[in-house]
């Protein structure tokens, strides 16, 4: 039996950003969107849907949601201190055109233009993947692709590049610190007594899961060796300047982590003959990571491949010698 415990979704590290947990956030994405922020700590909480009624003449690309006639003008509704990207929306069109006039009026969508804030108001978002693998035969688009419309959108109006306060989920090091705070909760409430040298990530998705994974891995390795060195400080690779949250190792996640073993399963976006393919054809990787991270082609070699999970699970007992 799995428990909530024991799960981390892309958005779960926003718990430790409580910074903005008082603040009144704008929530894009689909499902329970406010029931996510509240369980996170965030307690005032407005969706693309309550600002679209609240300012219906906002949301015109689609004729039939138009209002048929004028409508009052809106008061009562708070501002906008910051927005939250859970994930990829259902209307696009209106949930960029909203976000980006929350942006250029500080917070106040309803009110006329003036000069466009630069800092723009704090953007947290979750999930950076540009393409996932559904039942069709080629990727659909993620929640990257609609942070890449986002990003063009903002940069074309505005001549300004688009800013986050922190990009969480995979390969942000920030998802991988967390997940490894809570695998080391975890093997306390077990009562486990062996310290946890290494973590084990499994994916499909070598730019994603594999990139991020090598890219832990990599942070760990730098924090051991100026550890060694008499102090704790973030690898140059690994201090992504969007992070607002701080790497280093907290006293209230062990050290004893050495390293992060890469494993890449074959039933999901990565393709064996695919990969196979292109190497015989000398294709360079093109990468599909966020724009903010910088790319390093060493890092999308896993440190093993296998067929499945199963296999992945079946690798990492073989290496720590359980039977």
């Amino acid at each position: 039996q799995v428990s909530p415990e024991q799960v981390i979704l892309s958005h779960s590290p926003l718990q430790l950003f409580s910074q903005f947990h008082q603040r009144c956030m704008l929530v894009a994405g689909q499902g329970p969107l406010e029931e996510n922020a509240y369980n996170l700590g965030f307690k005032h909480v407005v969706t693309i849907e309550a600002l679209r009624k609240a300012y219906p003449l906002l949301d015109m690309v689609d004729l039939s949601r138009r209002p048929k006639q004028l409508p009052p003008p809106t008061t009562g509704f708070p501002t906008i201190e910051g927005v939250i990207l859970f994930g990829e929306p259902v209307r696009w069109e209106t949930s960029l055109q909203l976000i980006t006039d929350v942006l250029l009026s500080n917070g106040n969508p309803g009110a006329e233009l003036q000069d466009i804030p630069y800092p723009h108001l704090p953007i947290l978002a979750c999930n950076m993947d540009l393409l996932w693998m559904a039942e069709a035969k080629m990727p659909r688009f993620g929640h990257g692709t609609f942070l890449l419309c986002l990003e063009s959108i903002y940069k074309k109006v505005t001549g300004k590049e688009l800013k986050y306060e922190a990009l969480i989920g995979k390969p942000s090091p920030v998802t991988y610190h967390y997940a490894q705070f809570l695998i080391q909760q975890q093997a306390q409430k077990q009562g486990w007594k062996a310290p946890i040298q290494r973590l084990y990530a499994v994916g499909d998705n070598p730019m994603s899961d594999i990139y991020g994974a090598n890219l832990y891995n990599s942070y760990l390795q730098s924090a051991r060796h100026n550890q060694a060195q008499g102090g704790l400080k973030r690898s140059p690779q690994a201090a992504i300047p969007q992070a607002g949250v701080s790497l280093e190792l907290r006293n209230d996640c062990s050290s004893s982590v050495e390293s992060c073993e890469s494993i890449l399963v074959c039933t999901g976006v990565y393709s064996h003959d695919g990969a196979k393919r292109r190497e015989a054809q000398g294709e360079e990787a093109v990468f599909h990571g966020h724009r903010d991270f910088c790319f390093d082609p060493s890092l999308l070699e896993a440190s093993h491949i296998v067929q499945d999970v199963d296999d992945a699970v079946q690798l990492a007992f073989k290496k720590e010698n359980w039977s």
